[in-house]
């Protein structure tokens, strides 16, 4: 019984480290993108940047560095 509460535990805090890191990749991202439609490319950049390396198994990652290619 103790074992399974325990798994049950780890799981959870795992499901919500995954889904709050997509939340935060998905914030970057639309920052990132606020930032190119006000011509603010560098800082734009770095928000990208910082989704590829921070978070590069996010959804928005491959998205993140297609803009950077373009940037």
């Amino acid at each position: 019984m103790k074992k399974t509460a325990l798994l049950m535990m780890l799981l959870l805090t795992l499901a919500t480290a995954c889904s709050s890191s997509e939340d935060k990749s998905k914030e970057l991202f639309q920052t990132a993108q606020l930032e190119e439609n006000q011509n603010n490319i560098e800082h734009a950049k770095q928000l990208y940047k910082e989704i590829v390396t921070k978070y590069p198994k996010s959804k928005l990652a491959k998205q993140a560095q297609e803009r950077l290619d373009s940037l």
